[in-house]
């Protein structure tokens, strides 16, 4: 793979000047983002007329991408999770990605360096869903070369421990 490969918006542009006061409402929002303002302000220890200012910058210079609801994978019946890492044909970034990103199943795609292409994480209900995914869809696709599925047993985000620790 040569960067050539890669989408024009793929390095996503500069890095924005924050100040420690942004990082506290980045990691407040990333913690909770249905947080009111009200109570980001008192968290973070501003008005609210700094809050909403500050958050509506975030957001105009691209920190903030937007909002999303995060789901217990195993309660919403997706029991079994997987790192999928593919080799593929080079020059084939593009296509494959857009084949993947089509499979409600995958649940996030990284072109990697090193010895695989492509990582994902893939959802499944069971280890039969899986198979069908891995076997029936996945090295289906012309430029897949080869995969390697690895199980994740356990898993924890830094989100987890952000909202632990603002309890």
């Amino acid at each position: 793979m040569t960067t050539s490969d890669l989408p024009d918006d793929s390095l996503h542009g500069h890095m924005v000047a924050m100040d420690d006061t942004d990082r506290m409402i980045v990691d407040a929002l990333r913690a909770d983002g249905r947080m009111s303002m009200r109570a980001l302000a008192d968290l973070i220890h501003i008005s609210r007329a700094s809050a909403y200012a500050r958050v509506a910058r975030l957001e105009r210079e691209g920190v903030i991408t937007g909002y999303a609801a995060l789901i217990d994978p195993v309660r919403a019946g997706y029991a079994l999770s997987a790192y999928v890492y593919l080799k593929i044909a080079q020059r084939s970034w593009k296509s494959v990605r857009t084949q993947l990103l089509t499979m409600p199943e995958v649940d996030h795609v990284a072109f990697v360096s090193g010895e695989h292409d492509i990582l994902l994480r893939v959802r499944a209900r069971d280890a039969v869903s899986l198979r069908d995914v891995v076997v029936a869809r996945l090295q289906e696709i012309q430029e897949v070369h080869s995969t390697q599925t690895v199980l994740i047993f356990e898993e924890a985000t830094p989100a987890q421990a952000r909202r632990d620790l603002l309890r």
